[in-house]
Formats: structure tokens, sequence, C-alpha cells
């Protein structure tokens, strides 16, 4: 069934990634606020339906190279279970209905739709064959996603948190090329041609890099005298471990497990990295609203 098909398309499974959009909600404290939940529940339900019409636009613009692919010569497109005519409606279909609504929502909050929309569009077409730029530019539609969150809610984001999501946008988005080159070996330029510009090495330094960075910055947030201030306590540092234990564990995931090439499906495939998880928004939570 076409309709079927699209859905599949859209991946819904990996419509996780917007869920930085409530990054904003949580760290205000307003997450027991009725209109402002509302309203940010209504954001992530707009980030699902661009991003899921910027999955079908990638699919149509990598039919080809997805038929090379073990795993992604499956999809509706590269298989031929949906043709190219209902995906291009789909796709042109969705993205106005998605930036419609934007705009009824939010004036600000539409722009930064609409930037999300086009980055994702040059991304697939062009930008992705850029080497450096194509991990950064993945990284930019997370921060993007946050941002929205905070715009739709009108409230401020921290600095600190805007860095803190970028690294760890751009951590994941390096272990995933990684995962592709040791994946598909000789054939993964043929997939994605990127890939030759990368190899495992080098992609093992940045990840070793950004993953200092990561930990670092997330210190620094914990106790800045900005955070401080704001929530009245110092103890968000004490959710340092469970971020340690969750970049530790993904790292053993990529480097023993071979695994990193779909976060989303690391999240509820892998209980110890899923409890880590659960535990730092447990003790944020905590630390946040209760102030034991």
């Amino acid at each position: 069934m076409v309709l079927v098909e699209i859905l599949k398309s859209m991946r819904p499974y990996q419509w996780t990634k917007n869920l930085f959009v409530f990054a904003p909600l949580i760290f205000s404290q307003n997450i027991f606020n009725a209109p402002y939940l509302f309203k940010t529940v209504l954001a992530f339900a707009l980030f699902c339906l661009l991003s899921g019409a910027v999955y079908i636009w990638n699919d149509l613009r990598d039919i080809e190279e997805d038929k090379l692919h073990p795993v992604k010569s499956q999809r509706p497109l590269a298989s031929g279970r949906l043709g190219k005519t209902p995906a291009t409606t789909a796709f042109v279909f969705f993205s106005l209905v998605g930036l419609g609504c934007a705009f009824l929502l939010n004036l600000t909050f539409f722009i930064l739709a609409l930037a999300y929309l086009l980055l994702q569009i040059f991304y697939s077409a062009w930008l992705k064959h850029v080497v450096i730029l194509d991990v950064l530019l993945i990284a930019t539609g997370f921060l993007l996603r946050v941002s929205a969150g905070g715009v739709v809610i009108m409230v401020d984001i921290s600095e600190w948190l805007l860095i803190c999501t970028f690294l760890l946008a751009l951590f994941i988005a390096l272990s995933k090329r990684r995962h592709e080159l040791v994946l598909l070996e000789e054939d993964a330029s043929s997939h994605r041609p990127i890939l030759q510009e990368y190899s495992p090495y080098l992609l093992d330094q940045m990840i070793s890099v950004v993953t200092a960075s990561t930990v670092v910055a997330y210190c620094l947030y914990t106790i800045s005298e900005e955070t401080v201030a704001k929530f009245g306590s110092s103890r968000l540092i004490y959710t340092v471990p469970f971020v340690l234990y969750g970049i530790f564990r993904y790292l053993y995931l990529i480097h023993k497990k071979g695994e990193g090439g779909s976060p989303e499906f690391l999240i509820l495939k892998d209980k110890p990295f899923l409890a880590g998880i659960l535990l730092w928004i447990a003790s944020a939570i905590i630390i946040l609203y209760i102030r034991i």
C-alpha cells in the first residue's frame, strides 16, 4: 500500500532526534507548565513532519547509492516498492503542511523550521559531499531543533546548552560516518562518495577531540555561575557520571560491537545505554525540580 510505504520512507523510528526540541522546556523548569508543554509537543510533531519529508527527499536523491547498501537497499524507494511520483508528492505536501502550521504557531519558529528544511535539502543535494562540513551541518540541524524548542515557548537558551548539543550531535555524526566506513569497506565510496575523504584513523582522532570537548563543556555548564544562579543549585554536577557512562558505552558499542550506524536503534536495543540515559533524565529532573 502506497501510504504505508510513504510512512516507512518518513522513518518514524528516527523521529527520536526531534526530542531535542524538549531540551529548553526541561532546562527552563517548565516541564509541568501545561501551555508550554502543549506548544513544545506541537513543535515536536511539526519537526517530525518536516524531518519525515526530508527523509523522503533524501531517499529520492540517493536511490542508486542506497541500492548498493546492505540495509538501505530495503527502503521503499530503493527496493522499488514506492514510485518516485507519489514520493515527490508526499515530500511537497508534508513540507507545505509543516511550514504552514509552523507559521501559525510562531513566526520565529517558522523561520527556524524553514531554515532546518532548507539546510536538509541543500545538504542532501550538495553539502553532504563537502568533507568535514557534512558532519558539522548534521550537528547544526540539532542546534536548530533546540533553538526552535526555546523560541516556541519564548524562553532564553543557555549558550552552554547549545554548545553541549552541538558537540554531542557532532560526536554522533562522526560515529555514524565511522560505522559506515567500516561496514561497507571497499564499497563505502560507491554508497556515499564523501566517505573516500575519511579514514577510520582520522575519524577516531576527530571523535576523541569531540568526546573530550563534550564532557568538559557539560561539566563547565553544570558548575557555571549562570547555571547555579538560574537553578538555585550546584548539584547538577552530580549528573556528570551518567553522561560519562553514556558516552563511554556508546564508544564501546562502536569499537567492540560494530554499532553506531543507527543511534535511534541503540537507545532501544542496548539496555545499559538506555538505562544510563533514563538515569540522567531522572537525576536532572529531580535536581532541577525537586531541589533536594
